[in-house]
């Protein structure tokens, strides 16, 4: 299992992030995700795709992104 630290645009409060949370707990391969709001990060565990987590977010304002990018 791996874990992955993304960015996470368009957090603005508490429930943003448990919204965020949720949304990305639910895709499958994720073993274990920890939002925060300052800095905005998901770290996600498990064997999962990136593009399986922002299909995730796609119909909402929020935008995963590798830390990298």
């Amino acid at each position: 299992m791996s874990q992955q630290t993304y960015i996470v645009s368009g957090m603005t409060c508490q429930h943003c992030v448990q919204n965020v949370q949720k949304r990305l707990s639910d895709v499958a391969g994720v073993q274990n995700v920890r939002v925060q709001l300052m800095p905005p990060r998901a770290v996600v565990e498990g064997d999962v795709a990136l593009s399986a987590l922002a299909q995730a977010l796609s119909d909402s304002q929020f935008k995963i992104e590798p830390m990298n990018a």
